[in-house]
């Protein structure tokens, strides 16, 4: 069977199934490492993951989410045998941990399995044989680095020495982190094994290779379809130059994994079996339900099962070549869609055990609430690319002024009337049936953009929800009408609106924040809420006793958190033997304007992330002279800025217009409300806005 009589099946791609009545749809995330305990990082794509699935399941589909533990290899191998144990132990207890940190931040998965199993070994063994019967198994010859100390073969990042390239010193066997140069290990200069310290020596091993250039057509058509982040797109294009390279998917003794069928001493290389974890996962769980013919449908070719995976960007290679190719080689489906996201920087900066702020998961969880957190990352997963970065100041700034200021706010308002003077009974029908009409209008657009991973704008149409709701209430007065016993049926009409409004709220929050619409459903007296509950109001009953959904943040949890970590790291100096990191302190507010500044150099100035805004709105603030309030659109998301030129600009002709501003400078909490960056202005006695050329859109980088 040749790769050219076996196309790629027209597998419907994930934006064309969004209205079907029902959807059959499997969804993965990447395999945690099973080497180390889970850190922020991780969070982003469990708490993307899961928002999507839970939209999904919110919409009535069945969406099962399949995971497992990534769990063999040479780091498995020698992290068992520096505690004195034995891989098998060792990804037991990790993977434990991580299903009780992968549960703490709310993962509703269906199936968390092992790529260490029986189904994993068969799975893997029957495709290898497929592709090796349809002629896509070469058997090659080659040199590899040895450590004959140790007595192995060394995997690429079990060397490091200088860059090639660049003659940077000190990088890994596969690629430089200085120049970004990808090379084979036996490039690097002044190689040295990570394992031993002894210089490697050069010997020739017989491999298995996984032939991928009669796939490259298939794959060039898939990619059209089943990669829908454009910048993403354009980037595997790059890969398709001149013909694809063969894949080496074979390893030498000793090492952690399955050994490859009729070949004594060779093992598969660990992203061969891993991907086929997703399909020996779904196979485990579907013989636990009794379902087997359902997992037989799902991988066929031709399924009518969606099938998802949710990556990060730093894996997307091995998803979109090696993975598809090998599916489609031993006659298996291919993917409807893969996905990816960008990186966690903390601070601005990636994660450092230096500077501290490699916090893990669990820390994490002994200082806040999983919910804030997700809903932190929900405001910035934009369905993009790009790293997305966690300020501990702005976090509690945000959770404090949206989760609780806006949304309980209007619940805790209304609910305290309906239960002190109408003994929880809500009314029989709408004093504003509009304003309802106008929130469930919102549903089609906030379920496109949960559909296609546009977490951020679904929050932000959310957001604006909860402010008309909240000025709803303003405007109504009703702790002044209450006063008055002959408007009572008013004060009760207008909270009965009010909670409703928040009904619909806790529902779109739902797969962001579903222990908030629990407490939301249970104080309505609802066991679960479905995305149809939207458009029918709850009137004329009694509510439950209204309880505190969330409660204020306070900035000293940001410092114990960073306390807690420097802990952590001490720790694990201790066991490793590496320098602690210093005492973290908790990231002060940059000040929105400073005097002139000595020289900078071209790195500090390079900090700076300069974006393109639209004005949506300006106004002057009360009880100050100098400053009008912005609320400013970036593309992706809005902003409220604070901003010193109210006696240059009349507020009312700034609506509309581009501004420059400074997008990732540390909110700054203010008398009149939070300062969410900086617009930039210059002048002497005059002050003058800095704009945009005509045509710039809101979001675009000033380069």
């Amino acid at each position: 069977m040749n790769a050219s009589d076996t196309p790629f099946d027209d597998t419907t791609s994930d934006s064309s199934r969004e209205h079907d009545a029902r959807r059959d749809i499997v969804v993965t995330a990447a395999l945690p490492y099973a080497n180390a305990d889970l850190h922020l990082g991780h969070m982003v794509e469990a708490t993307m993951t899961d928002i999507w699935v839970r939209f999904q399941r919110l919409r009535g589909h069945q969406c099962r989410w399949i995971w497992a533990s990534d769990t063999h290899g040479t780091p498995i191998m020698l992290r068992a045998q520096d505690e004195g144990i034995t891989p098998e132990a060792l990804i037991e207890r990790v993977g434990d941990a991580h299903r009780r940190d992968y549960q703490g931040f709310l993962c509703d998965y269906d199936i968390f399995y092992t790529t260490h199993s029986d189904e994993n070994r068969d799975c893997a063994q029957t495709i290898y044989k497929r592709l090796r019967e349809a002629g896509h198994i070469q058997e090659r010859k080659i040199e590899q680095l040895y450590d004959p100390q140790k007595q192995m073969f060394l995997p690429d990042r079990y060397v490091k020495g200088v860059c090639p390239n660049c003659n940077a010193a000190d990088q890994y066997g596969d690629n430089c982190e200085v120049c970004a140069a990808t090379y084979d290990a036996t490039e690097l200069k002044n190689p040295l094994s990570v394992v031993s310290g002894e210089k490697p020596e050069l010997r020739e091993s017989l491999q298995y290779f996984f032939h991928m250039a009669p796939f490259k057509a298939q794959l060039q058509d898939w990619l059209q379809h089943a990669v829908p982040q454009e910048e993403l797109r354009n980037k595997i294009e790059e890969w398709f130059d001149g013909d694809l390279q063969d894949w080496d998917i074979s390893r030498n003794a000793p090492y952690f994994g399955f050994e490859i069928p009729d070949a004594p001493g060779k093992y598969f290389y660990v992203w061969m079996d891993a991907p086929i974890g997703y399909m020996s996962s779904h196979l485990h769980y579907c013989t636990q339900q009794h379902t087997l013919a359902q997992w037989e449908a799902a991988w066929a070719p031709g399924s009518r099962t969606e099938l998802h995976h949710i990556i990060g960007k730093d894996i997307v290679r091995f998803h979109t070549m090696l993975w598809p190719a090998t599916l489609s080689g031993a006659g298996y489906r291919v993917p409807t869609s893969v996905r990816a996201h960008g990186f966690l920087t903390v601070n601005g900066a990636k994660m450092s055990k230096s500077r501290g702020t490699f916090i893990k998961a669990r820390t994490y969880l002994e200082h806040f609430d999983a919910e804030y957190l997700r809903y932190y990352f929900a405001a910035k997963l934009n369905g993009g690319v790009d790293d997305i970065d966690l300020n501990l100041e702005d976090l509690v700034a945000r959770c404090n002024s949206d989760l609780v200021g806006k949304v309980v706010n209007i619940a805790s308002r209304c609910a305290s009337f309906l239960s002190r003077h109408f003994d929880a009974q809500l009314a029989e029908s709408l004093p504003e049936p509009t304003l309802y009409a106008q929130f469930t209008d919102e549903a089609d657009a906030i379920a496109e953009h949960y559909e296609h991973y546009q977490f951020a704008q679904a929050v932000r149409r959310i957001m604006a929800l909860a402010d008309l709701a909240n000025q709803y209430i303003a405007d109504a007065e009703p702790w002044v009408l209450a006063k008055d016993p002959q408007r009572q049926p008013e004060v009760q009409g207008i909270c009965t609106q009010g909670v409703n409004l928040f009904r619909v709220i806790a529902i779109y929050l739902q797969p962001i924040l579903p222990k908030l619409a629990d407490k939301a459903a249970a104080y309505f007296g609802e066991s679960a809420f479905q995305w149809e509950d939207i458009f029918q109001a709850r009137l004329g009953g009694t509510v439950q006793a209204f309880k505190p959904m969330l409660t204020r943040l306070d900035t000293k949890q940001t410092q114990a958190l960073l306390d807690a970590t420097k802990l952590d790291l001490e720790e694990e100096a201790k066991i490793t033997g590496s320098a602690a990191a210093p005492t973290a302190a908790a990231p002060t507010p940059a000040p929105a304007y400073a005097p002139i500044a000595p020289t900078i150099e071209y790195d500090d100035f390079a900090k700076l992330d300069l974006r393109v805004a639209r004005v949506i709105s300006a106004e002057a603030v009360e009880g100050s002279k100098k400053l009008l309030r912005f609320e400013l659109d970036l593309g992706h998301e809005t902003r409220t800025v604070f901003s010193g030129i109210r006696t240059a600009y009349d507020p009312e002709t700034l609506a509309g217009r581009h501004v420059i501003m400074v997008a990732n400078l540390a909110p700054r909490k203010m008398r009149f409300g939070l300062s969410e960056g900086m617009i930039l202005s210059a002048g002497d006695e005059d002050i003058y806005l800095l704009g945009a050329d005509d045509g710039a859109q809101a979001g675009m980088q000033v380069l």
